[in-house]
């Protein structure tokens, strides 16, 4: 689908990611289309999969969740599937990459405490070994795709 992506498919991109939810009336006067031409485009960018889903954007801290860890994981052999169940079993895991390099795996981790993150890790530690390290502050979070990356 990517290479199907016009001009208007990445102006309705950069705009949802500013604000998910934006009207359809309004997100169509900002990219130059009527509401009903707009939310084809976007069922259809739904339907591709090219937005996968919208999401509130949540302050960690506030949430009583102020300690936040990056782990770098280790993990010897192919057996994957304990790990995705520890995935699933700890929500407190934000995101995991599956990466080269020495590191298998890199996971961000928010916790309600340091004695909170140690049980975390902990449970990392019989799947391989780790290296954690604090985040002290997110100069950058994530901010979504350029506005056209492949047109650029």
């Amino acid at each position: 689908m990517t290479e199907n992506l016009d001009a208007t498919d990445w102006a309705i991109l950069t705009e949802l990611q500013r604000d998910d939810r934006l009207a359809l009336t309004e997100l169509g006067k900002r990219v130059s289309l009527s509401a009903s031409a707009v939310t084809e485009r976007v069922r259809r960018l739904e339907a591709a999969g090219v937005i996968s889903g919208y999401h509130a954007r949540v302050d960690l801290a506030r949430a009583g969740l102020p300690v936040l860890a990056v782990v770098r994981l280790k993990y010897p052999g192919n057996r994957h599937a304990p790990l995705h169940e520890l995935l699933r079993e700890r929500e407190e895991i934000l995101e995991c990459l599956r990466t080269t390099g020495e590191d298998c795996y890199v996971l961000k981790i928010a916790a309600t405490s340091m004695a909170h993150l140690e049980e975390i890790v902990d449970g990392l530690l019989d799947l391989g070994s780790t290296t954690t390290n604090l985040v002290y502050s997110e100069p950058l979070s994530y901010r979504g795709l350029p506005s056209n990356p492949v047109g650029s």
